[in-house]
């Protein structure tokens, strides 16, 4: 069975389908909070989702019977030192240990769960790193909005704020280095900055973890040295603004965007609902659209894309305006999940 969690600012929904082109939608699911994280762990099988409440503020659910009942710790399971306030789960990492989980956080910052997803432990490395006095608020918060584990070494990992660019750990979260060469800040005085660039999203393949690809605030590139170095790959688009990345699960040359407008509009060019897939690294790009609607006036969040681990691999995403699609075929034909649900702001697929 192909399950689509849908986090949005009011709720969580779950899809499920057996062929990907039609869905049964279940939900609201912890209705009435930002759900602004989630992951699928098809190994026990396990959600996890990223909840932000008005009234009892952030904290992290887990669901071991896929979303019929949900379970909080008694204590906050992330918490800062006492002058820092959390304020919202803006990823869940699963790695390959099913103990082992990350969660990236506004302000900026990294959390580790030895038992699962259950408690959490704040990695001190980054948040004591010297940058960090330093990093500013991007449009949507300052946050660490991308956290990439090495499939192949447990102590690399590599995160992604806003703002404040990129950082890779090689030993377990004890020390961080910024990784941005390459990328640029075209609103710093220095386009080209140590760190400092506001980064909307990473992928990062799961079998060629060298192969990362890199969505900025204008700017489109890839890195295949682990984030070392970083070339654009935005020639061929419509657009270098965006805010979703995402690669395909088998081959780490194909990659996914959805370009927006830049800035003061933020949304497609044109109003053409299009995601553009490169068969070649970035080299080349062509515009999906097969059963995508006209006049879609609306965004797609960064982590509003995903795909699947089936073949052919599943492309999904959703939209500020609630609707929801899906493709069963690596982007070539499209079909429409659900609509009019609240903003929708993370998408997650998985078998299970």
């Amino acid at each position: 069975m192909h399950l689509l969690a849908i986090g949005t600012r009011k709720g969580l929904w779950l899809a499920t389908s057996r062929d990907r082109t039609s869905w049964e939608v279940r939900g609201p699911l912890l209705p009435m909070t930002e759900v602004y994280a989630v992951a699928i762990d098809p190994r026990r099988p396990r959600l996890l989702a990223g909840t932000t409440s008005s009234h009892f503020g952030p904290t992290v659910m887990t669901s071991d019977d896929l979303g019929e009942t949900w379970e909080e710790p008694d204590h906050a399971p992330l918490s800062f030192p006492e002058d820092t306030a959390l304020e919202r789960v803006w990823q869940l990492a699963l790695t390959d240990d099913p103990d082992v989980v990350y969660a990236g956080t506004q302000p900026s910052a990294l959390f580790r769960s030895e038992d699962g997803g259950r408690t959490y432990s704040l990695v001190r490395g980054l948040w004591e790193h010297p940058h960090r006095k330093d990093w500013g608020a991007g449009y949507g918060g300052q946050a660490v909005h991308t956290v990439l584990p090495d499939p192949t070494d447990s102590k690399r990992l590599t995160v992604a704020m806003s703002t404040g660019g990129v950082y890779r750990t090689t030993d377990g979260g004890e020390s961080w280095e910024a990784s941005n060469k390459g990328v640029k800040a075209y609103f710093l005085p220095d386009p080209y900055p140590e760190f400092g660039q506001c980064v909307h999203k990473v992928a990062r393949h799961p079998s060629t973890p060298d192969r990362l690809y890199l969505q900025n605030h204008h700017g489109v590139y890839r890195s295949s040295d682990g984030g070392a170095t970083w070339d654009s790959i935005a020639d061929g688009l419509p657009s270098d603004f965006g805010f979703p990345i995402a690669v395909h699960p088998h081959d780490p040359e194909v990659v996914y965007n959805f370009p927006l407008v830049a800035d003061g509009e933020r949304f497609p060019p044109g109003g053409e609902c299009a995601v553009y897939r490169s068969p070649d690294g970035g080299e080349s790009w062509t515009a999906l659209r097969t059963g995508l609607p006209d006049g879609f006036w609306t965004a797609v969040m960064r982590d509003a894309m995903c795909t699947d681990t089936a073949t052919p691999a599943g492309v999904y995403f959703g939209s500020r305006s609630g609707s929801v699609y899906a493709s069963p075929d690596e982007g070539e034909t499209w079909h429409r999940v659900v609509e009019h649900l609240p903003d929708v702001v993370c998408v997650r697929a998985a078998e299970v």
